[in-house]
């Protein structure tokens, strides 16, 4: 899908609107040992208009119980429309989160920043940064409630070759009223093209918050193996 966009993007005319869908669902059960069931699921639409204006939407959801008790309950959605000419990226975004597993009912995000590609192609290869500032209100599970301003950098590197493509993102975002106070996350994927429009993704995901709520821990890692599917018109 990144070829796909970052083709049609150097390719578009001042009034033309693309739209790019991908969407991945992977699922676990066992029974023995331990009892398990999961499900987890992504998905994505890529609006952009002309030359110069994109607008990613982005949502996930895993569910996941453990001898029969809920353990995983995650949901993530957030927008970043964003508007580039050249290497120069200028970002927005809007985003809310629930974890259970790090013990979040409700995380809201509003923010905005400048970016630099300091490499991109039309075969979707992009090595980039970006530095967004941030406003975040957090309510945890104990009670407590947590508002704060973050400044949030991101290096993202996107890489394809024939039928393979990697993306990896990282996030580092620290407090600005207290630096102990920190989050750092990285998502990396392998997908290999079976189809036009389907693949077969290899996820890693790791995640660390400073601050969480009590009976809850630090840090989360997910691996999920599973099928896309990708279409644009």
């Amino acid at each position: 899908m990144l070829s796909v966009v970052a083709h049609a993007q150097n390719q578009q005319q001042p009034d033309t609107t693309l739209i790019v869908y991908n969407g991945q669902l992977t699922g676990a059960y066992s029974r023995g040992g331990v009892n398990r069931t999961l499900i987890s699921t992504t998905q994505a639409v890529m609006f952009t208009r002309g030359k110069h204006l994109g607008l990613p939407l982005n949502g996930s959801f895993i569910y996941g119980k453990q001898d029969r008790l809920l353990k995983e309950r995650e949901l993530l959605l957030n927008a970043t429309p964003y508007y580039y000419k050249g290497r120069f990226r200028a970002y927005a975004i809007g985003g809310f989160e629930r974890s259970n597993l790090r013990g979040i009912t409700d995380r809201v995000q509003l923010g905005a920043g400048p970016g630099w590609a300091f490499y991109s192609d039309t075969l979707g290869r992009e090595v980039s940064v970006s530095n967004l500032f941030i406003r975040e209100k957090t309510d945890f599970l104990d009670g407590t409630q947590q508002i704060t301003a973050r400044n949030s950098v991101r290096l993202k590197v996107a890489y394809s070759i024939k039928i393979l493509t990697l993306s990896s993102i990282t996030f580092y975002q620290p407090s600005l009223e207290d630096f102990n106070n920190y989050r750092f996350s990285n998502l990396t994927t392998l997908a290999l093209k079976v189809t036009k429009t389907l693949a077969v993704n290899f996820s890693y995901n790791y995640t660390h918050e400073s601050q969480y709520s009590e009976g809850k821990v630090p840090d989360n890692t997910n691996v999920t193996l599973g099928v896309s599917y990708a279409t644009k018109r």
